[in-house]
């Protein structure tokens, strides 16, 4: 195996394509429970029948980890709405119907939201009464078991030359509530500018899922705090940005 065509670029990954593999090689400081936790979510996840690219291995190269799955030929959603603007809310409106298809499986095995919220929130660098307000508010919500992909954005979701559409990326999968997912999503699309591809979006959820809109914007102040743990810094201060704990919504 030697990966040669560089795919994409993420925090800390890069994909590579080998033939009819696509392998995300992490960085060498990347932890090793981390990269199994994201390969067994992907696991579980081709277990509920969702179309996802299957694994075939997990394996070490040049001393990095790495998740060895299908390359799948075609583009992201998020190259897509850039290519043909004129058909946006068309492509929000396939985004929103596979997360949709996500909420409605279930994996008890999957790591449950709540409790990794809990844990994000105490490793933020927000203060100890910015943290015990999230605390409060996360404890005020209702605890669901949906499956949820926890970085649910275009960039994730492959449209193949076929028109199938695969969805990628398991490294944040839970089971929880739909909204706090929804949240992310919206969170996602503001973090790249897209103020009205956010609206679109939670429009659109909100329409299709039956979910009242003050729901879902009741979880972007948790939900952005879990999120400002990780990633590089301008992602971190975005999110910490979003933070509101002061202001009922």
């Amino acid at each position: 195996m030697k990966p040669e065509k560089i795919i994409a670029v993420r925090n800390n990954k890069t994909i590579y394509r080998d033939g009819d593999n696509c392998i995300k090689v992490f960085g060498a400081d990347y932890s090793k429970a981390d990269v199994l936790n994201e390969a067994l979510n992907q696991a579980r996840m081709e277990e509920t029948g969702l179309n996802i690219p299957k694994i075939s291995e997990v394996t070490v190269l040049d001393e990095k980890w790495a998740i060895v799955s299908d390359f799948i030929k075609g583009k992201t959603l998020a190259q897509l709405m850039k290519e043909n603007p004129e058909k946006k809310t068309e492509y929000i409106n396939t985004l929103v119907d596979l997360q949709l298809e996500i909420h409605s499986k279930k994996c008890s095995l999957l790591n449950n939201l709540y409790d990794k919220m809990k844990i994000k929130i105490s490793q933020s660098v927000l203060d100890k009464a910015a943290r015990d307000e999230l605390y409060k508010r996360l404890e005020a919500m209702p605890h669901h078991d949906k499956v949820c992909h926890g970085d649910f954005n275009p960039s994730n979701i492959i449209i193949a030359d076929d028109g199938k559409a695969y969805i990628i990326d398991w490294a944040h999968a839970s089971q929880g509530n739909a909204s706090a997912d929804a949240a992310g999503t919206y969170l996602s699309f503001c973090l790249d500018g897209d103020i009205d591809g956010a609206g679109k979006y939670l429009d659109i959820f909100c329409q299709k899922s039956g979910t009242a809109k003050h729901y879902v914007q009741k979880w972007m102040p948790i939900v952005a705090a879990v999120k400002s743990v990780k990633g590089n810094e301008k992602e971190r201060e975005f999110f910490l940005s979003c933070v509101n704990v002061t202001d009922d919504e």
